[in-house]
């Protein structure tokens, strides 16, 4: 490469490194994305001089800080400063994939040509490449997903051993295997071949205790968190504390459950992942591998009537909004589950061609979903059950997507004329996912909105118990 060329193309490469005061997190500097945008344009152009016929990448920068407290004492103390680039380009519809944690010049050289030299080896795949421009993203709005919290290591042990200390007050807590305090901030450009370059910047905050209790010989965990784009909506570090001390105090006493089957009632956290098991049973991977029991079900009734399951994906401080997906295809409001029926599968590009289809902008996944509910909570949800069990955590890989067979064991409550009676462990529960969707009951208004699925508490048939 002649020196006035490459001089041209590095000139105006300057560091992403965030800036660090006095060892407190910081704002990023507002010229992060440019600069993240310089790097991206720098290897798509590097890509095409080494031969490349189409490439993208995807870049980032951030940093981060963590406190652990445990019993009182600093266990951990982290910062983090976060770099990536992932590269991929094609050769005609051969593909290479390389990755790199330095967004040096020579090294994003290095980076593009270790790709390009996979993509010589791998086979001709015809559903590889770009997407197209019309389906690229043409605007990035303003989500409201950047909020920095100029937290300084000192004040984030304050925190932690505040959360901890809440926590710690009933005797019969014993121990504790942590409280932390984080934060992160962090940006992202993805860039093409076909002129397309956006990004955004964002942030997560955090706090969390997970305490240990013991009655009569015998020892219970639980633990509570809370997850914000902007740290001035989390949770106090004591309401965090004592809420796990309460999750884990409730665990005590714990008996078994007779066999047989009963109603059962999944706690949020819980119900969130049944509506997990469906996201990927309708996802192209599983789809196009033959590997869903939901293959071919479009326009089927899968849910109830009454359940409609969307994606917001431009939720305004939503914790999983995004502008467009690792595709950069726009992303956009749209129904999975319409009136119980399913309407459409979850795709990005590849699956999508694949299954020849059209891409729903779900490259990387899906973002803020969303259940209808009524307005019953947990606790009017347990007496319209009126006998049953309530299922406040499940354990166990005994999903089985292909057959949609579901057996896992669980613990959580007792539940006898409409009232939790007392806590119950060391049981299984088993049952087809076909047959829990369709057998849904009521979905509670006790939505927890942390993470990418927003659900309540979900009330199901009944289901087979494998107890005492």
């Amino acid at each position: 490469m002649p020196t006035n060329e490459k001089t041209r193309n590095e000139k105006h490469l300057t560091s992403v490194t965030p800036a660090v005061s006095q060892g407190a997190l910081v704002a990023l500097d507002e010229t992060l994305l440019e600069t993240l945008r310089e790097r991206a344009r720098f290897v798509i152009a590097e890509a095409e001089r080494q031969g490349a016929t189409a490439a993208e990448v995807g870049i980032s920068a951030g940093e981060g800080l963590s406190v652990t407290v445990r019993l009182g004492e600093v266990e951990t103390l982290e910062f983090n400063r976060d770099r990536g680039v992932s590269v991929t380009v094609y050769v005609g519809q051969r593909k290479g994939t390389a990755s790199s944690s330095d967004d040096a010049p020579e090294s994003l050289r290095e980076t593009v040509a270790a790709a390009l030299a996979i993509a010589q080896q791998t086979g001709v795949d015809a559903h590889n490449g770009l997407a197209p421009p019309e389906w690229l993203a043409t605007e990035v709005p303003d989500l409201d997903l950047y909020h920095p919290w100029t937290l300084t290591p000192e004040q984030a042990i304050a925190e932690a051993l505040a959360c901890e200390a809440a926590g710690r007050g009933d005797p019969r807590i014993i121990n504790s295997e942590g409280a932390t305090v984080g934060s992160h901030v962090s940006g992202r450009v993805y860039a093409n071949s076909h002129g397309f370059i956006g990004g955004w910047r964002g942030s997560h905050h955090s706090r969390s205790c997970v305490l240990v209790a013991e009655q009569d010989g015998a020892m219970q965990r639980d633990y509570w968190y809370d997850t914000q784009r902007d740290a001035r909506l989390l949770a106090t570090p004591e309401a965090i504390g004592a809420r796990a001390a309460e999750r884990t105090l409730a665990r005590l006493g714990a008996t078994r459950l007779s066999t047989g089957e009963m109603p059962v009632l999944f706690a949020p956290d819980v119900a969130k992942g049944l509506i997990g098991h469906f996201i990927s049973a309708i996802s192209g991977g599983a789809l196009y591998r033959n590997a869903s029991f939901l293959r071919d079900r479009i326009d089927s009734q899968v849910f109830p009537e009454w359940v409609t399951i969307s994606e917001r994906p431009h939720l305004r401080g939503g914790s999983a909004s995004a502008p467009f997906d690792t595709d950069g295809i726009a992303t956009r409001d749209q129904d999975f589950v319409r009136q119980g029926v399913l309407s459409q599968y979850a795709l990005g590009l590849y699956a999508a061609r694949r299954l020849e289809r059209t891409p729903t902008g779900n490259g990387g996944g899906v973002r803020n979903l969303t259940l209808t509910h009524g307005d019953e909570d947990q606790a009017a949800l347990c007496r319209r059950m009126g006998q049953g069990v309530l299922i406040t955590e499940v354990m166990g890989q005994g999903v089985n997507l292909v057959s949609g067979d579901y057996s896992r064991g669980a613990s959580g409550f007792r539940v006898e004329n409409g009232e939790i009676a007392g806590p119950v462990e060391e049981f299984t529960i088993a049952g087809h996912l076909g047959d829990m969707f369709a057998g849904l009951q009521a979905a509670g208004c006790d939505v927890d909105e942390r993470g990418n699925i927003h659900c309540g508490s979900l009330l199901l048939s009944p289901m087979k118990i494998a107890g005492v």
